[in-house]
């Protein structure tokens, strides 16, 4: 049997985010999260993953990752579109799942998970290394006082200042606190780094001249709100606002800094999946306006088809 096409493997993903909204507004939503989800790939007990193909790969230091990173919100249960989604994403993501889906996530070819929140974290990054998973971590985190307790939980190759309290702290005039967090890791032993959503922030750091390693870049201000009190946004209550043209304003900062930066929310926390056509030009935008040392992060929720395989694909296609 021939290799299903990432077009294949999209099929129902407009259906699927069509459902997932019909259900919310009908309330309908806790019945249909506590139903068991379609199959999905199983690993044997115990057995290590084994490398796909391979795969487009930037360098973090010493450290060779695939261009592809696989994402932590909705592992967390934060997918931007509400409650209901949120609540599905926490029972569908049990440490049993979670395990399976970052070993299919190695089979494929990613090298790399972004993780937040330590505690969170150690429950299936513990069971993945001894099922023999060479993934490595790249940790987002914000409480200078936990630093070590986040490399001796996870022995992450990367410690990146949480891109909200970056915003915020620089907001309010407190840019220093985040630079002395990113020399605090610096002197752990690990590569450091800065997340923002508002791309001034990732200016000045540069501007400044920092030492960081790398800079993980939100396509979408979506913290403007909150940082922005004075903001006129006539809204409902909508917490994070994805603007159009934001995506353009971070890749022109991207393109400046000289550190390698990883991309996020590059599919607009899934308001650019209702069809291949976006997805693929959302993936297309991406590699294109951001610098070839660059990657791109991609929270994943397999429940309703391959998207591991789709966004791999992708990869292989537009990041080389």
């Amino acid at each position: 049997m021939s290799k299903p096409s990432p077009d294949d493997r999209f099929t129902g993903r407009r259906e699927f985010l069509s459902m997932l909204s019909a259900a919310a507004a009908s309330g309908l939503f806790g019945a249909a999260a506590s139903a068991a989800p379609p199959d999905v790939p199983a690993s044997a007990p115990g057995a290590a993953p084994q490398a796909g193909p391979a795969m487009p790969t930037i360098m973090l230091g010493k450290h060779q990752v695939s261009r592809l990173v696989a994402g932590s919100n909705p592992i967390l249960g934060y997918s931007y579109m509400g409650k209901h989604t949120d609540q599905h994403m926490k029972e569908y993501f049990t440490t049993e799942q979670t395990v399976r889906f970052l070993q299919d996530c190695e089979r494929s070819g990613i090298t790399a998970h972004q993780f937040s929140t330590p505690d969170r974290a150690a429950p299936y990054i513990r069971p993945l290394r001894e099922q023999g998973s060479k993934l490595q971590y790249i940790c987002l985190h914000s409480e200078r006082d936990k630093i070590q307790q986040a490399i001796d939980i996870a022995q992450p190759i990367a410690i990146v200042h949480h891109g909200g309290a970056t915003d915020r702290l620089f907001s309010e005039g407190k840019s220093k606190r985040v630079h002395d967090y990113v020399k605090a890791v610096k002197d752990s032993g690990v590569l450091a780094g800065v997340s923002a959503h508002n791309p001034d922030c990732i200016k000045q750091v540069a501007d400044e001249g920092w030492e960081v390693d790398l800079f993980m870049t939100c396509f979408y201000f979506v913290t403007r709100k909150t940082v922005n009190k004075d903001l006129d946004v006539s809204t409902l209550d909508m917490v994070y606002p994805f603007f159009k043209d934001d995506p353009q304003a971070m890749t022109q900062v991207i393109r400046q800094v000289k550190q390698p930066c990883l991309a996020f929310k590059i599919l607009g926390a899934g308001r650019l999946c209702s069809s291949p056509d976006t997805v693929r030009a959302a993936f297309k935008f991406a590699f294109e306006n951001i610098k070839p040392i660059d990657g791109v992060i991609v929270g994943m929720f397999p429940w309703y088809f391959d998207e591991i395989g789709a966004n791999v694909e992708y990869t292989r296609q537009l990041g080389i």
